[in-house]
C-alpha cells in the first residue's frame, strides 16, 4: 500500500512511520507542517528509504493536499496531524479550532474526491483512518472505563477540537460513504516525545536538578500506552479494522500523576545515581504546582474490543516501558538538547492567563 500520514513528524506519528518502515512493505507519504512539535530528526533512522517521501504541508491549504492525493495516489490515509497539548489548548485555543477541525475537513473533502474517482476496487479497499484521544469523552469517576460507546464530554478546548473532528469523520462515512475507521487512545509515552508532557518533562528536569511539577495533589489517574504499543495498534487497525467501526487502544496501565513521577525518579537514581546539585534522591525535585483549570481526574481505556476483534494488545507494561523511556533520554541527549533549542523552554503553559 501507499499509506500518507498527516502528522508524521510527530510524536505518535513519528513512531507509525518508523513501523511502517522498518517492519513492513509499504511505502509512506509523511505530510507535516513541522510546528513547534513536528520534528525530522525523530526520522533520521528512515529518512533515506526508499519507499519514504516527506511533503511539508499545512493539512489546512485545500489546494496543496489535493495535489498530494493527485500525486501520490494513496491507498489509505492515517490521520495524525493536531495540535495536541492541553495547556496550549487553554491559552491559545485558536490554533486547535484550526489544524483539528478546519484541517479534518480539508483532509476529509479532498480523501472523499481522491476516493470518488477510484476503482470500485481500489475503493472497497481505501481507508481513511482518523487517530483521536480518549479525551473526547472527559472524566471519568474512581470506578468505570471508556468504551466505544461512552458518550462524549470534552473539558478543554483541546479534547473539543478533536471531539468535533471525530463527529466529522464519521458524518462523511453516512452521509458520502467514506470508509473511515476511528481510534481512540489512552496517554502516549515513550521515545522522541515533545518535553513538554509530563514524562519527558520530569526526566528532563530530573536529570538538570529541577523542580518536577506535579499537578495539584497529583492524584489524576491516566491510562498509560507505549508509543510502538501505539503504531503496532494504528497498522492492525488501518489493515483489519472494520468500515465504520470505532476502537479504543490502552495500555492497561493506570497510574496516578504522582506514581509516575516517583517511578521515574526511582529508575533514574539507579540508572544516574550522580544526583545533581545537593540531593540524594530524585523524589526531592518533586514541586506540587497549582493544579490546571478543568483537569479530568481520571481516564482509563477499555481495549476488549481491539483484543477481541483484531488480537492486539499491548506488549509492554507501565514498568518495562518506562525504563526503556528514562534509558532513551539518558542516551539522546542531542535529540532533546536540539528540541529545547527552539521556542519551547519547559515553560508553564495552560493557566488561562494568556
Amino acid at each position: 500500500m501507499k499509506i500518507l500520514i498527516t502528522g508524521g513528524a510527530g510524536f505518535i506519528g513519528s513512531a507509525l512511520v518508523r513501523y511502517l518502515i522498518n517492519e513492513t512493505e509499504h511505502s509512506v507519504i509523511n505530510v507535516d507542517k513541522l510546528t513547534y512539535a513536528g520534528n525530522l530528526e525523530s526520522l533520521k533512522s528512515i529518512e533515506a528509504n526508499p519507499r519514504y517521501r516527506f511533503e511539508q504541508v499545512d493539512i489546512c491549504d485545500a489546494a496543496n493536499i489535493e495535489q498530494l492525493f493527485q500525486h501520490y495516489q494513496p491507498d489509505a490515509i492515517m490521520h495524525l496531524a493536531a495540535e495536541s497539548h492541553v495547556d496550549r489548548s487553554i491559552d491559545g485555543p485558536a490554533a486547535f479550532i484550526q489544524a483539528n477541525i478546519i484541517g479534518t475537513y480539508t483532509l476529509l473533502e479532498a480523501a472523499r474526491k481522491h476516493w470518488q474517482a477510484l476503482t470500485d476496487t481500489k475503493k472497497q479497499a481505501f481507508r481513511f483512518h482518523h487517530i483521536s484521544t480518549d479525551e473526547v469523552y472527559g472524566a471519568l469517576g474512581e470506578a468505570g472505563l471508556f468504551t466505544e460507546q461512552t458518550a462524549y464530554d470534552p473539558s478543554s478546548p483541546y479534547s473539543a477540537s478533536k471531539a468535533s473532528s471525530d463527529h466529522l469523520v464519521r458524518a462523511w462515512h453516512r452521509t458520502y460513504g467514506l470508509p473511515v475507521i476511528v481510534t481512540n487512545c489512552s496517554n502516549n509515552y515513550g521515545p522522541f516525545h515533545f518535553p513538554e508532557k509530563l514524562i519527558p518533562l520530569v526526566i528532563l528536569n530530573a536529570i538538570e536538578g529541577k523542580p518536577l511539577p506535579v499537578y495539584g495533589k497529583g492524584d489524576q489517574i491516566r491510562d498509560w500506552l507505549y508509543v510502538e504499543d501505539h503504531a503496532r495498534a494504528l497498522y492492525k487497525v488501518v489493515t483489519e479494522g472494520s468500515v465504520g467501526q470505532t476502537y479504543n487502544i490502552g495500555g492497561h496501565n493506570e497510574k496516578t500523576n504522582l506514581e509516575v513521577v516517583k517511578t521515574i525518579c526511582r529508575i533514574l537514581d539507579e540508572l544516574k545515581p550522580n544526583h545533581p546539585g545537593n540531593i540524594t534522591r530524585y523524589e526531592e525535585l518533586i514541586t506540587h504546582v497549582t493544579d490546571r483549570p478543568g483537569h479530568d481526574k481520571r481516564y482509563a481505556i477499555d481495549a476488549g474490543k481491539i483484543n477481541k476483534a483484531l488480537d492486539w494488545t499491548p506488549q509492554e507494561t507501565f514498568e518495562t516501558g518506562i525504563r526503556k523511556t528514562v534509558q532513551w533520554y539518558i542516551d539522546n541527549q542531542a535529540w532533546w538538547q536540539n528540541v529545547l533549542d527552539g521556542s519551547y523552554r519547559r515553560e508553564r503553559l495552560g493557566l488561562g492567563t494568556k
